[in-house]
């Protein structure tokens, strides 16, 4: 399996939304703490902070996972305290990979599944990634743990 579908799985599941507050019709901005993981079939965990501005906001809400991917959605449900994505994300040189995610979140926090139908070769092999996420607070630091603005 490629590291491509890992990060796509991964990042696509992280962006999906980090929450909508239910009485909002988008995200709160703020500083959010992300537990990424793919639980299938290669186990990995990654643990980020990062500042999600106003500006920021129609992008998260999109589900776009980061600069590197463009994802399309056909089917996005976003409600409710429910989220259900259902598209594909490609990088500029790749093919298309099929995704879908689902989720529920409250106005501080966020659990989402996404699942990856990822080709190498002839094979094709499920890749199955969760994000959760918490709220930390309504400002962010002026640099984030990793040093990074």
């Amino acid at each position: 399996m490629t590291r491509f579908t890992a990060a796509l799985a991964a990042s696509a599941a992280l962006l999906a939304g980090p929450a909508l507050a239910s009485s909002h019709t988008t995200i709160e901005p703020g500083y959010w703490e992300t537990t990424s993981q793919v639980l299938s079939p290669f186990p990995t965990t990654k643990v980020e902070r990062r500042c999600i501005r106003p500006e920021d906001v129609d992008k998260v809400i999109a589900g776009s996972p980061n600069h590197n991917y463009t994802c399309t959605y056909p089917t996005k449900e976003i409600g409710g305290g429910k989220i259900r994505l259902a598209g594909s994300c490609k990088t500029k040189n790749s093919d298309p990979v099929p995704i879908s995610s689902e989720g529920v979140y409250t106005a501080d926090s966020l659990r989402m599944d996404a699942y990856v139908r990822a080709k190498v070769g002839a094979l094709t092999i499920p890749v199955h990634a969760r994000t959760s996420a918490k709220r930390l607070g309504d400002t962010c630091p002026t640099t984030d743990a990793d040093g990074s603005k």
